[in-house]
């Protein structure tokens, strides 16, 4: 092989390794903040992490809001249709919340069986539904939020 052509062979080598590293770094960095999304049925089945960052979508089931007189707690039930999920939020509910609605959360599973909640997501608009709540939603018609069957 030339030696010209063996160094430019060398080089490639050492930029794939370098880039190849640098994604992996990234990767394992950004491991921490990533979010994994799960219905209420995997909830039902212990498919969830304890006390690890979540996301979980569904519609809220209608009379299962319920707010503390004394301070900002509300709980309430998501749903899938073949399951429940038990959430607990302890901030201002976005405006469109609502009973019936779509609504994707961010929190922890405690080892209790609920969800402390840190974000609460609602829909926006009537045509549109986040993806990851639609596919959950699929079959749940009486969701205002869900896609419509």
């Amino acid at each position: 092989m030339h030696p010209a052509r063996k160094q430019r062979l060398i080089l490639v080598i050492l930029l794939v390794a370098l880039s190849s590293a640098a994604v992996g770094f990234v990767a394992y960095a950004m491991r921490s903040n990533m979010d994994y999304f799960y219905a209420p049925s995997a909830f039902a089945a212990g498919e969830v992490p304890f006390e690890k960052r979540i996301r979980a979508g569904g519609c809220v089931v209608p009379g299962s809001v319920v707010r503390d007189g004394s301070s900002l707690d509300v709980r309430f039930t998501l749903t899938d249709g073949a399951a429940e999920l038990e959430v607990v939020f302890d901030k201002i509910l976005p405006d469109l919340f609502a009973e019936g609605e779509a609504a994707v959360i961010t929190g922890k599973l405690k080892q209790d069986g609920y969800v402390r909640a840190d974000q609460v997501l609602a829909k926006h608009d009537e045509s549109y539904t986040p993806p990851e709540v639609a596919d959950t939603m699929h079959n749940k018609a009486n969701c205002k939020g869900g896609p419509k069957i």
